[in-house]
Formats: C-alpha cells, structure tokens, sequence
C-alpha cells in the first residue's frame, strides 16, 4: 500500500500532468478558493501542503513544480559559491571581469578591466596572506568599505579558504561597527582609510580583531598601533604580496557550512546577524537563473551596496553567466556619467533610481515644447500599446524619440531589475517602453537568501512580484486582526509565508529570533501581506509588523499609506504618523525641490529659500491637496488619509539616522526626530476640531 507520502505525489502529478484531461473528480472536491487558477495557470502551480486536509494553499513555480531547485540546471556539480568561482575562472578566464575607472594617480578616465583569471589569482593570494597570518578555517573577516573589485576579491578568497565574510555597512555609525564585530568576533577588517580612522577610535573596544588591512592604503602613511593592542596594521598591497610569495592551498567548504553572516541594520534595536550557507545562496542563485540568462558580453554596474543581499545575489550571478562588473565611482551624484562610460547592458537598482529617471524624462518632455511633447506621447501611447499586446512596435519611434533617452543610461541596457522596495506600475511600464528592454521586479529578503519570487519573463502586467522561485515555496496565512484570509474573494490573501533550501539558518546567537519567525512546519513569516493574483502572481498589498492601532481602533499599516503618497508628484519621500491616542493619521514630507519650486512660480510666491517655501501655510495646503487626489485614486480608506503635512527640504538618509542601508524609514528615530512637528501637528487638529456644544 502507497504511504501518504507516495499518494500525495501521485496525487499532484495526475493534476499538473493531466491537468487538461477530464478525469480530475479526485482533486475537484478538494479545491479551496486558493487554487482556483491552477488549471489555468501560467506562471505558478498550487498543491497541497498535506494530503490529509486536501487545501491546496502552497504555490510553486510552474518552472519546477515537482522539485524545489538547489542546483544549476546546467552545472549540478557547482554546490558551493567556490565552486562557482572555480567555474567561472576555468570558462572565462580571459573574459573581462572586473572594471573600475578611478586610476592610479586619482584621475577618472575609461574603465580598466580585471579578467576572471586575473582576478582567481589575486583572491588565492588574499586567502593564503590570510592563512599566513594565522586565521584559522571558519574565522570572520569584516569588509567595511564601500564597492570596488577588492570588495569581491577578498569574499572570493573567504569562499576558497573557508572564511566567513561579514559585510559591515560603510554608513552603519560607530557603535552598530562595534557591535557587529564583536558579536561575530570578527578577526580580520579590510577597509579604506576612510573608515581605519573609525575603526583606531574604538580599537581597543574590539579584542578579537587581530589583523586591519587598507585597502587603496599606502604603507607609509599608516599609523603605528601600540604593541599592546595585538593588531596588526597592513596594506591591501602588502598583503597581497604576503601571500603571493606564500600561496597555500584552497580550502574549499561544504555546501553546509556558512558562507557570510548579513547583519540586518532593521528599523528597530541592535543589528541581526543573518546566517547563510554556501547551499543557501547557491540554491536561491540557481533558482532565479532558470529564468534569467546572461551571458559574458553582459556588463553590469555594480553601485548597490554590497553589504546587502541584494547585490551579492547580483554578483552570484555574474559570476555564473561570466559578466564583467563595472565599479561606479562612489558618488550617486557621478552614477549617470558612469553609465554613459561603462554602457551596461545590465542594470540593476532600487525604485528611488528608476523615480529619479522617470521624474527626469517627463520633467524634460514637459519643457521640451508643445510639438516635442505631442511627439513624446503619440511615440510612447503607440510603443506601449503593441507591447501590452504582445506586437513589435515600429522601429520609427525608437529613431524618433526613445534612442535619445537610451543613451541617458549608455544606450545599451537590456536588462532592469528592481527590488528592495515596490516599484510603482506607472514606472515600470514607462521604463519598458522608453527602454525597450526587459523591466523585471523581484520581493525577497535577506533571510530569504534574497529571491523570493520576480517577475516573469513575457508577463506584461505590472503591480506585482511574479512567482515563486523555483527554489522555494509560498503560501499564504489567514491574518485575522487585518482581516486578511485565504477564503476573501476574488483574491485569497494573507501574510507571505516561505519554505525551501534558501531560508537561512538563524540569527546568529539569538535561537529565541529565529523561532519568532520560523514555524515547527519550516515555514519563514515575513511579515508581509500579499494577494495571489491570476497565473498565480503575486502581488504584495501590506505589511503586518508596522501596524498600529488609531484611537478609534482602526489599524493602520503606515507602508501602505507611504507608497500611496510617494506617487504624489511634490513628494520625494513620506513618513506617516499615527498612535492610540489620536484618531487621524499625520505626514512628514521631505519635498521633491523642482516641483516645489515651479509651483510656487506659478502662484508668484516669493521666498528666498527651499526652507521659507516649505513653512509657507500655502504650500502645505497645496501638498495636502495633492495627497488626497492620490490618496482618492488610490481608494484608501477614509481615516488612512493624512490630516496634515509638514514638509521639510532635506531628504530621510542613511547619514542623518533615518533610512536604512535598504532606504526604509527608521520609524522609532523618525519619530523621535521629527517629535516636534508631530506635536505641533496634532496640536493644530485639535484647535481646529469644532468644539462640542455646552449643555
């Protein structure tokens, strides 16, 4: 007799298999109103979690649905990121790898290039000076500078050697370095000599440290360090010369061990050490790569930080398809005179870049003339309409008016990913037709390993996140309080759930964390609200952590109202406010300067600076009113609305204390930053609440 196990299987295989066929009486009764679009579906399959209760409630990709992926489709035999590199170096070698413009004498020119073999060479010399100086298989070496192709040299040698890497956020202030070094006894730091000056200010703070090297340091400038301190003090040069004439041989890891420690800057109490597997990454990687494909004429621009999931995820892949990686300069500011240098065909970002883009073309068509704009918008009207219907759209209006706007970016890219934060539909489909290349959006986490689920290929529709990664698995968990379960209609909805070989192993030393968001079945709780869309798409709508209650009993999910507001063409960036003991919500607003600006022109409001406009009651009332036109189209709930606004000039960022290294909004530290315009705003409601009649 067939185990549970065994009926289970069969029992899927018959419906993903012979789905088309009548004979399906068996699976029909146990169909929920989560599976609805299974005999349909294009891009997700829909099984049950267990046989015995016969809902079928758990999503796969329609790439793998009966395998959860671990491997490369095409190289089963690369289990670890070493392996991938060793991989890399063999196929190619001699390809570009590595490029930076900044040389030797300081001065920015055209991009010099590192090849895959020259670069494989240089992480073997890292790794054995590492060795040399006594560390030890398993040791945590700390990187804390910003993007550069030494940055990726020295995770290589961690890889080969069997180091753990431990990305420190150049931005992260003193005491969250201090304190992620020191909960991961971190025994080597490579960083630049920006950031030596922060680590000598609290170097005897940090015991198990024994070797800094500088990186782009010369020998002679480096300090002296006392004797007693036990640290040794080297260039990145020197270093790669201890090695180079003491080269050892790799120690290569198992797929189990522990490849980095990712520590989450979170919005909320000391950072959380996310420990992830060589398996765990590679699984991810191997997943997404069964929808993407580069290839080694692909150049990306790494800009993104490196400390994040998301960028080391990007490198993976590099690496896999053989892509060569151009370095930006360092300075966001400089990001665009990179790109016209580099000319990727690759680029990856966050929605703030793609907004800044958007707002930029449509800013300049409105300038352009009244002929230029009716051009733009016949091009643009007439590109997107055969694109949403899956036609070629004539190569007229690329000649005419989109190759000037390609070259804005280098003229060459093919490829847009997007994550880290909701990119809004408009974008997107903008960024496609303007581009004419492939825009995807991808959800993930760095508990996650990144990737959870992104975009398909050939999926016109926008406003969501696509499907799972072949090497996991979704569903969705009824969220009473919010009024989010699996039974709502059309739509079943709930917090986002994941299953599979990318989930990471535990916060490291803090087993009570991880059981907070791990359940006894394997089941990571991100925290998210999502929407299964049909294809089985799907789609994030809310976020359960942030909630809070409004005196009435309301619950507000300030997230949600903050993407609404961001679409509102005065604002850069939103913070919304609200507590128990008020019954409205409030807004900060850091205002988009030009629009700000042209605004008050137009009403022929004088002021001498963006700081005297942002307090004139006139251009408060005006951003209010534009936020509740958003706020209406976007059907938000009467008290989601914000009853007032306080705009200020200067962005929410990582040097002020009120983003994270992700760019989301530190909420406690808003808070308490922004407390005196909070009270004031509330205090104004209140005056101007009309007061109950006296009996």
């Amino acid at each position: 007799m067939d185990s549970p196990a065994q009926r289970r299987l069969k029992s899927i295989q018959s419906h993903i298999l012979s789905s088309t066929t009548a004979d399906q009486s068996d699976l029909q009764a146990n169909l929920t109103s989560s599976s609805q679009f299974v005999h349909r579906q294009q891009y997700s399959v829909c099984l049950p979690e267990k046989l015995q209760t016969g809902k079928w409630n758990v999503y796969r990709s329609a790439r793998s649905p009966m395998k959860i992926v671990t491997r490369f489709h095409d190289h089963p035999e690369i289990e670890t990121l070493h392996d991938n590199f060793v991989h890399a170096v063999k196929t190619f070698g001699d390809y570009k790898y590595l490029g930076t413009r900044v040389q030797a004498d300081g001065m920015i020119g055209e991009y010099t290039w590192m090849t895959y073999g020259e670069a494989g060479a240089a992480r073997e010399a890292i790794g054995s000076a590492l060795r040399f100086h006594g560390l030890q298989k398993g040791a945590c070496i700390g990187l804390y500078f910003i993007n550069r192709p030494e940055w990726l040299i020295v995770d290589h040698a961690c890889t080969a050697y069997s180091y753990i890497s431990v990305p420190l956020y150049d931005t992260l202030g003193p005491d969250a370095v201090k304190y992620v070094v020191n909960h991961a006894d971190v025994q080597a730091i490579f960083c630049v000599p920006e950031t030596l000056n922060t680590l000598l200010s609290f170097i005897s703070e940090i015991p198990s440290v024994r070797l800094i090297v500088v990186v782009g340091g010369v020998d002679e400038h480096l300090p002296s360090l006392p004797l007693a301190s036990g640290v040794k003090l080297r260039s990145y040069t020197k270093l790669f010369s201890e090695g180079r004439s003491s080269l050892q041989p790799f120690i290569p890891p198992k797929p189990e061990d522990v490849a980095t420690i990712c520590y989450t800057s979170g919005t909320t109490g000391t950072p959380k050490g996310v420990v992830l597997t060589h398996n765990n990454l590679i699984s991810s990687v191997a997943g997404f790569c069964m929808a993407i494909k580069f290839n080694p004429a692909d150049i990306y621009i790494s800009y993104l930080p490196l400390a994040h999931i998301y960028e080391r995820s990007n490198q993976i892949v590099s690496v896999y398809y053989g892509v060569a990686v151009g370095f930006y300069q360092g300075d966001n500011l400089k990001l665009l005179d990179d790109l016209s240098a580099l000319r990727p065909t690759i680029l990856c970002s966050v929605p703030r870049l793609y907004n800044r883009i958007y707002d930029g073309i449509i800013n300049a068509v409105k300038s352009s003339g009244v002929l230029k704009e009716r051009l733009f918008r016949a091009a643009y009207n007439s590109k997107k309409q055969a694109l949403m219907s899956g036609r070629n759209p004539s190569p007229m209006w690329d000649r005419l008016v989109f190759n000037k706007i390609k070259e804005k970016l280098g003229g060459r890219v093919r490829f847009m990913g997007s994550g880290a934060s909701p990119l809004s539909p408009d974008v997107m489909d903008f960024l496609r037709v303007c581009f004419g290349c492939q825009v995807l959006e991808g959800y993930g986490m760095t508990e996650t390993s990144c990737v959870i689920s992104s975009v398909d290929q050939g999926d016109n529709l926008s406003g969501h996140v696509g499907s799972p990664n072949p090497a996991c698995e979704i569903k969705l968990v009824d969220v009473p309080e919010m009024n989010y379960t699996s039974e709502d209609q059309p739509h079943p909805r709930g917090e986002i759930c994941v299953r599979g070989p990318t989930i990471f192993q535990g916060y490291y030393k803090a087993e009570v964390q991880m059981r907070e968001v791990i359940d006894d079945d394997g089941w990571l709780h991100t925290g998210d609200i999502g929407l299964w869309l049909p294809g089985g798409r799907l789609k994030i709508i809310d976020r359960k952590k942030n909630i809070f209650k409004l005196a009435q009993g309301e619950y507000i999910a300030p997230e949600k109202v903050e993407n609404v507001y961001t679409k509102c063409r005065f604002v850069s960036q939103c913070f919304i406010y609200g507590d128990s003991f008020n019954s409205s919500l409030v807004a900060v607003v850091a205002v988009e300067p030009d629009v700000l600006r042209d605004w008050a022109v137009s009403e022929g409001i004088k002021h001498d600076d963006l700081g005297q406009l942002c307090n004139d009651p006139r251009a408060r009332a005006a951003v209010l009113a534009d936020m509740d036109l958003v706020g209406k189209e976007a059907q938000l709930r009467g008290f989601e609305f914000a009853k007032a606004v306080t705009l200020v000039p200067e962005p929410f960022t990582m040097e002020n204390g009120l983003l994270t290294p992700t760019f989301k909004v530190k909420r406690p530290q808003a808070k308490e930053y922004f407390a005196k315009a909070i009270s004031n705003m509330y205090a104004a409601l209140s005056a101007s609440d009309p007061k109950p009649p006296k009996l």
